[in-house]
């Protein structure tokens, strides 16, 4: 086996001898990313209401059918009723988590159009 050496190298031990260690360079600021076109936007928009008005009544059918079935096979009938109130309040918090965050996104463009940061300014007095 052969004998390592230890070589100082700026107050450090460094084992490799005449080993060059690779150059990382830095990483480039991004560039902020262009707004799409407004038609294009406009279908974005459009897709993002469409999914949220879907999600309602899917989780409603889903979850009522699964409490139906349930339902049916345990002989318990009220297992359906519940299923379609967990539809409701899953399918509800879906779209206000959605309606919170597209109000979110709906600010940050606002403010920076404005360039202030408080937002569009048509409610100060």
């Amino acid at each position: 086996m052969p004998k390592r050496e230890v070589y100082l190298l700026a107050g450090l031990h460094c084992m490799l001898k005449g080993v060059a260690m690779p150059f990382h360079r830095a990483i480039p600021e991004s560039k902020p990313t262009e707004k799409s076109s407004g038609a294009l936007r406009g279908y974005v928009e459009a897709e993002k209401l469409l999914n949220i008005a879907a999600v309602m009544p899917a989780a409603v059918a889903i979850c009522g059918g699964a409490g139906w079935w349930v339902s049916h096979r345990l002989h318990q009938h009220w297992i359906f009723i519940v299923g379609i109130v967990f539809g409701c309040i899953s399918g509800l918090y879906y779209v206000i988590q959605q309606a919170i965050a597209a109000e979110k996104i709906s600010r940050k463009e606002d403010s920076a159009q404005d360039g202030s940061g408080k937002g569009s300014g048509d409610l100060e007095p």
